[in-house]
């Protein structure tokens, strides 16, 4: 669901786009594990100083937008907190029973820090503390429910203008700096927009997800410690 919203907000076409930029931080340059189904470009800045670096350089000439995860930045926050605080950050969440469960097929031996819920509900109080004001959130759920809807209200919401055409594009042009990651994403890469949501109730949900913990334990261990982050970021998504 991330990078399907990516895929939208590329689509504007008034916007830099940069996918995942601090992954080289977190898995290239601090080394914290190898990453499954991920080819690193050669002479890609890898350090949070030269990853700034970049972005500032290119949103000097052009607004810049870049999608990525929490825990790859948020031990690094106060160290560049001007940086950090002068982002237009939007916080995207999703019921942690369906991410666990799709970043297990994906990688199996995920780690608990990579779950990120942890590291979101840091990163958004920080920034709290740090600019006085409360960043967005946004419920992959309620995207799908109603892409047009949500996304131009949290657009209208950090001074982005509507954007009508940004909702469906050609299943054959894919972004080229996806093609690097592509293992990940495969349904987002071949898609032409947001697909409708799949009816299933919450109990399915549980149903599904427990089939999965049962031969799996530890990811029972992952939803515990990470659902309590889940729903203090879910008080803050935004309604109609």
């Amino acid at each position: 669901m991330s990078t399907a919203t990516e895929r939208i907000t590329r689509e504007r076409g008034d916007l830099t786009c940069f996918h995942e930029p601090f992954m080289y931080n977190y898995y290239v340059h601090r080394g914290i594990r190898q990453m499954p189904h991920f080819a690193a470009e050669e002479n890609r800045p890898t350090s949070l100083a030269a990853i700034r670096a970049m972005l500032v350089k290119v949103a000097a000439e052009r607004p810049v937008f870049f999608k990525d995860m929490s825990y790859y930045v948020v031990d690094g926050l106060a160290e560049d907190r001007a940086f950090f605080a002068s982002l237009r950050d939007v916080f995207l969440i999703r019921d942690p029973r369906l991410t666990i469960m799709s970043y297990f097929r994906l990688d199996p031996a995920f780690t608990n820090e990579e779950a990120g819920l942890d590291a979101q509900w840091r990163h958004f109080q920080w920034l709290g503390a740090a600019t006085g004001k409360t960043p967005p959130v946004i419920e992959a759920e309620a995207i799908v429910a109603d892409p047009c809807g949500v996304m131009g209200r949290l657009w209208e919401k950090i001074g982005l203008g509507p954007c009508g055409h940004a909702f469906s594009w050609p299943s054959n042009r894919v972004p080229e700096d996806w093609r690097l990651v592509a293992g990940w994403h495969g349904a987002a890469v071949s898609s032409a927009g947001i697909r409708p949501p799949a009816v299933e109730s919450d109990a399915e949900v549980d149903a599904r997800f427990a089939a999965v913990a049962q031969e799996h334990p530890h990811l029972r261990e992952v939803l515990d410690y990470h659902r309590p982050y889940y729903l203090k970021l879910k008080e803050h998504a935004l309604t109609a």
